[in-house]
């Protein structure tokens, strides 16, 4: 409830003459509602009040009930003395600073059904979305302007994995690139593992054996635990693992604690598959970063990862099952999702970081020129009217989704407090 009050008083969501008189009497202004501190201290700094004529420019402290004043021990912390305004739903105690002044107090209206609406936003099932019956009703000018900052705070996001990974790989822009892919080959269900396989290879080490196919194929497969298995009469099998067993003795690897999943996938998406491409690039030594930062054009960027399998993988989805050796690695819509997750992110990273913003820029522009994502998210948000026409406006959606709808922060999601701010006001 004291989320709810603080919002409240954040966007002073309060009806003309509420919150106009203390509970004493004494005529109240609110001129700054303040700062939201996150931290330790009073809910709001430096807010700025009239009371009876007086201007006060202080901090404000919001309860339940005013003797939550004293349930929360501030009757004792100096860092409460320079409380101006105590803000409440529930006027049951007169509050004191520690040298006895009374603190005005004030009681804060809102509308009951504010409160219940804001439950059941809060508390709806995962499964579906609170706000789906108003999303369609929202300003265009509204969903435009949330999208774009959605969708950018994504891109952020990403961009400043990136750096960190950069900065944990001692500058190396490569081994980055590495980890990344490796990630995005996971394709959600392996993600985890495979850039925990990635994290535990350094590219030095591949970089050595880069003439050899069989070799790095080894060392993804072996640090991925998938030669963990009987060779029968798989010769390629065997000769996997003699060379793992080797590499991993003389790199002194120890294979991380990961379980690749296969349950329900196809088998033209099988893992094997994936680590079989991120072989293939390491082939000849790594140079997707450097690739990636000549391409200027979504094709460009496709014609990156249009490759097919060599050797034993060309004919094989697994170490038993036999493929069609036509078949391609990657299909359109999987080549789109790498250029979204790996492209773009590494590239808007990389050309910042060298102070390059215009082609950053270019960067991000290539996601107007991709399909919209098919999944889940993107599904459940056009179901609510919202339109989605490139992956642009899909990376937005997942943003939303993950960052505002999973983790309950209505009051923080443009849409949420749109809705929301229409129902505080008493009526």
């Amino acid at each position: 409830m004291e989320k709810i009050m603080q919002y409240i008083w954040q966007y002073r969501l309060w009806s003309v003459g509420d919150m106009s008189v203390t509970v004493d009497g004494q005529p109240l202004t609110v001129i700054d509602p303040g700062r939201l501190n996150t931290d330790a201290g009073p809910d709001f700094f430096n807010a700025k009040v009239k009371i009876a004529g007086q201007t006060w420019v202080g901090n404000v402290e919001i309860h339940v009930r005013a003797s939550d004043w004293f349930r929360h021990h501030h009757d004792a912390d100096p860092a409460y003395d320079s409380v101006i305004l105590h803000v409440v739903e529930k006027d049951d105690l007169e509050i004191h600073r520690r040298d006895g002044s009374v603190i005005p107090q004030v009681v804060m209206p809102f509308a009951a059904n504010f409160s219940r609406l804001y439950d059941e936003f809060v508390n709806n099932p995962a499964s579906r979305l609170a706000c789906s019956s108003s999303l369609s009703e929202l300003p265009p000018i509204l969903v435009t302007s949330w999208i774009e900052a959605l969708a950018f705070e994504r891109i952020n996001a990403k961009a400043e994995r990136i750096l960190d990974l950069v900065e944990q790989s001692a500058g190396d822009w490569e081994q980055a690139c590495f980890v990344t892919l490796a990630r995005t080959l996971g394709f959600g269900v392996n993600n985890d593992a495979f850039e925990r396989l990635a994290r535990s290879l350094p590219l030095q080490f591949l970089g050595k054996h880069s003439d050899s196919l069989l070799s790095i194929e080894a060392l993804l497969f072996g640090q991925a635990g998938l030669l963990d298995q009987p060779s029968g009469e798989n010769a390629y099998l065997e000769r996997l693992k003699n060379e793992y067993a080797f590499l991993a003795n003389k790199f002194q690897l120890r294979a991380p604690d990961i379980a690749i999943k296969m349950a329900r996938m196809r088998p033209q998406n099988s893992p094997h598959r994936r680590l079989a491409l991120l072989a293939q690039f390491c082939h000849g030594g790594f140079r997707l970063m450097s690739d990636m930062a000549a391409v200027t054009t979504v094709d460009e960027a496709r014609n990156l990862f249009n490759v097919r399998l060599s050797g034993f993988w060309a004919s094989h989805y697994n170490f038993n099952s036999p493929a069609d050796s036509d078949l391609k690695i990657l299909s359109r819509s999987s080549v789109d999702t790498v250029i979204i997750n790996t492209v773009v992110p590494l590239s808007v990273a990389f050309f910042r970081f060298n102070g390059d913003y215009s082609r950053a820029e270019r960067a991000i522009a290539m996601l107007d020129d991709i399909k919209p994502e098919n999944n889940s998210v993107v599904e459940l948000f056009v179901k609510a009217g919202l339109k989605c026409r490139d992956a642009f406006t899909s990376q937005a959606l997942i943003q939303l989704r993950r960052e505002y709808c999973d983790t309950h922060k209505c009051l923080y999601c443009r849409f949420g407090h749109q809705m929301l701010s229409q129902r505080a006001i008493r009526r």
